[in-house]
């Protein structure tokens, strides 16, 4: 069965850190692109950040940019997402997904894990 799983979430206060990790069971993450999205209560699941297969590429939103680094180690077959200074405004559920490139459409989902910033 082919699947991802995150983990790495959980309940921290404004200012603080979490890292997020997107693992692969069934299937090697070596030759795709990894995105890692969030969806808040009440609004569209956004993309926040894409890492190249290779790892040569990266991007970011700009409501994160400068506080999230992507990152992968192949031999894990694990991307990570790790997140500083956080806000309130990123509580969300935060997904990964697996494509061929990072502008392309996502194959695999996976099941998502709750980040909730709150004093």
């Amino acid at each position: 069965q082919l699947q991802l799983v995150e983990s790495g979430g959980g309940l921290t206060q404004p200012g603080g850190s979490l890292r997020l990790s997107c693992s692969a069971s069934g299937f090697t993450l070596d030759y795709y692109g990894i995105g890692w999205f969030r969806q808040a209560p009440g609004k569209e699941r956004e993309e926040i950040s894409c890492i190249s297969s290779s790892g040569d590429t990266t991007n970011y939103a700009d409501s994160v940019k400068g506080r999230f680094t992507i990152s992968r180690d192949n031999a894990k077959n694990t991307v990570y997402l790790q997140m500083n200074s956080l806000k309130p405004e990123d509580t969300a559920v935060y997904y990964c997904g697996a494509r061929y490139y990072c502008s392309g459409p996502v194959g695999y989902w996976g099941q998502g894990t709750q980040v909730t910033v709150s004093s």
